[in-house]
């Protein structure tokens, strides 16, 4: 059994705001496997379903994202899902608009959410989706907690769309194909 998170935050105030990549991710990717992700369990919302014959739960935590951890925790001691087959997926201001990362382990690089996650389990050895978002102009706060306009957001729908390929990629297959066909720069169109 596996177990992708999308990070972010609930409720209407949030939706479709920046901090809120892994929850987008996670709902373009079940609407393409007909998965609802609806269940109110875990301090989250939950769905499960059989993807390449593999059956994998996808959790919303509804905790607001730097108490990610809560809800993850709950999940795994209840499925008891091991470290190596949890996918985080959540926001990245170190990446440029419209790019994704695919990394195993390392630091939370201060986000909140993926960094409460690794405390409640104790380990850094997690897989993880960053979607980029880009450096802000304004404070972060106000950023993250803002929508994305005019090329940021189309540049960021896109990458919500390779983020949920990259997923589908590494269910399928591996976790290290996934990196190795997603972990590319895009290039400036001309």
């Amino acid at each position: 059994m596996k177990l992708v998170v999308g990070l972010g935050n609930p409720g209407k105030k949030y939706e479709d705001t920046r901090h809120n990549m892994g929850f987008m991710v996670v709902d373009a990717f079940t609407t393409m496997a007909r998965i609802d992700v609806d269940k109110e369990l875990f301090s989250g919302l939950i769905g499960r379903g059989k993807v390449f014959d593999e059956d994998v739960i996808f959790l919303k935590p509804t905790t607001f994202m730097n108490l990610s951890g809560d809800s993850v925790q709950q999940v795994v001691h209840y499925f008891k899902i091991p470290t190596e087959d949890i996918i985080v997926i959540y926001d990245d201001m170190a990446i440029p608009p419209g790019e994704i990362r695919l990394r195993l382990g390392g630091s939370s690089g201060g986000h909140k959410g993926i960094q409460d996650i690794m405390q409640k389990l104790g380990t850094q050895d997690i897989k993880r989706i960053r979607v980029g978002i880009g450096e802000p102009d304004e404070d972060p706060i106000n950023y993250v907690l803002n929508k994305p306009y005019g090329d940021d957001k189309i540049a960021i729908e896109g990458a919500i769309e390779r983020a949920a390929q990259a997923l589908k990629e590494a269910l399928r297959s591996s976790w290290n194909k996934a990196m190795s066909l997603y972990n590319v720069k895009s290039t400036p169109s001309a």
